[in-house]
């Protein structure tokens, strides 16, 4: 954690503002978020099918406008849209603090997203822009801050939960609402760069669809947030098979966000001696596909065990659940810092907003796809008596996701921007 504070602390005063602010903005949303299905389902009694509803338009709502987000971050500047997003948020929660009818809980969770799909693509510009040169460390630190809000903001939501919901609802929004002034007051306004040619969006949005080496790299990642995802997917429905139990799924979070907060800054800086961008890159995709490889070896053992774990027992059946977890957290500190530096190189510094919003959209879309198939081979390996099936499914995802990027990196787009080399795109 020393190593992750000092590296926060050798950058200019805006840089350190982001970083707070995005440890603020996940506490917030974290302390709140785990515990809104619960209150939907208990509290409000909604069916189940209306829960998923209200949750599903809160995610569409984000991952579908972070292409709008950016652009818009990219034409307003980059601080009118962290204030913007913070702003909205603030009222989306404390909407849902007195939602008690569905189109209410609608509008509230539909706000909520749209407020991350303007603040996420702006600030990740932000910093990308304030640090120059050290985007790869601004990244990491970035990455150990986002962590530790998602570590803090559930166990501050389970006390405040204990008491009410509606307090749970009232304190996040007064968060976002302090936040939002302190960004307005401190979070400094960023010159004016050189004025660019003004066109519409939409031929905005075509150079950036159309710039082929972007658009390859983003394809090549998608299968990384498959991965990554399976923490809240694959890895606790995993732990319920085996120990029909929740301690390790809160264990599978608390070790993999103290593992980002105190490695994160290590990692980078031992990768960066190491290996180029897209090296790093590629070597981090395999560690995150070899990571299902402790689950793939255990499970048809922990399928043989029908008695009830306990003690011992219990404690060797979740350690193939962690190792996997530890496995694919260390994969992203590799991989993170570097991949938002590519976003840039293969981008281009003119619409690096517009850029990250659309990867986060095409992301989006292949979490979305990925965890439907995700369950189709989980139910699969069950039914015809193959557990360790998903497992290597998923391990074959992460090599072949290395094989593209390392097929990028030796055609040469990875260095490649639509301003050095218009032809590429």
């Amino acid at each position: 954690m020393k190593s992750t504070l000092a590296l926060a602390g050798s950058f200019d005063r805006p840089v350190k503002l982001l970083l707070i602010n995005q440890l603020t903005i996940n506490t917030g949303f974290y302390m709140l978020m785990p515990y809104l299905a619960g209150h939907l389902s208990g509290t409000l009694a909604l069916p189940a099918a209306l829960v998923g509803l209200i949750l599903g338009i809160r995610n569409l709502s984000q991952q579908g406008m972070f292409l709008v987000g950016g652009t818009l971050a990219d034409r307003l500047g980059h601080k009118p849209m962290i204030v913007a997003g913070c702003g909205l948020r603030t009222v989306a929660f404390l909407l849902l603090a007195v939602a008690d009818s569905i189109p209410a809980l609608v509008v509230a969770s539909a706000l909520t997203g749209f407020a991350g799909a303007l603040f996420n693509p702006a600030v990740r510009a932000y910093l990308a822009q304030e640090a120059g040169e050290r985007k790869v460390e601004a990244f990491a630190a970035f990455n150990a801050f986002y962590q530790l809000g998602i570590l803090i903001g559930p166990l501050i939501g389970l006390v405040l939960n204990g008491m009410a919901f509606k307090l749970v609802c009232l304190t996040a929004g007064l968060m976002f609402a302090a936040l939002t002034i302190a960004q307005i007051r401190a979070l400094p306004a960023q010159a004016k760069q050189q004025e660019q040619e003004k066109r519409g969006v939409l031929l905005d949005w075509r150079e950036a669809i159309t710039n082929r080496p972007f658009l390859l790299f983003s394809l090549a990642m998608i299968g990384s947030y498959v991965l990554n995802f399976q923490v809240y997917l694959g890895l606790p429905l995993e732990v319920r098979r085996v120990t029909a139990g929740e301690l390790g799924v809160t264990l599978i979070f608390v070790v993999s966000g103290l593992m980002t907060i105190a490695g994160q800054a290590r990692v980078t800086a031992w990768a960066a001696r190491r290996w180029r961008p897209a090296q790093a890159i590629t070597w981090g995709l395999v560690l995150m596909g070899l990571a299902f490889t402790p689950l793939a070896l255990a499970a048809p053992l922990a399928s043989a065990a029908t008695a009830p774990v306990d003690g011992i027992a219990h404690a060797l059946v979740l350690l193939p659940v962690l190792g996997t977890a530890m496995l694919l957290s260390l994969a992203t500190m590799i991989i993170y810092p570097f991949e938002m530096a590519t976003i840039v190189t293969v981008g281009g510094r003119r619409m690096v907003a517009t850029y990250y919003g659309l990867y986060s959209t095409l992301a989006g879309i292949g979490i979305a796809a990925g965890n439907l198939l995700s369950g189709w081979a989980l139910d699969l390996g069950g039914a015809v008596g193959l557990p360790s099936l998903p497992w290597l499914a998923l391990a074959l995802i992460g090599i072949g996701c290395a094989a593209a990027v390392r097929a990028l990196d030796r055609s040469g787009r990875l260095a490649a921007s639509p301003e050095t080399a218009p032809a590429a795109a």
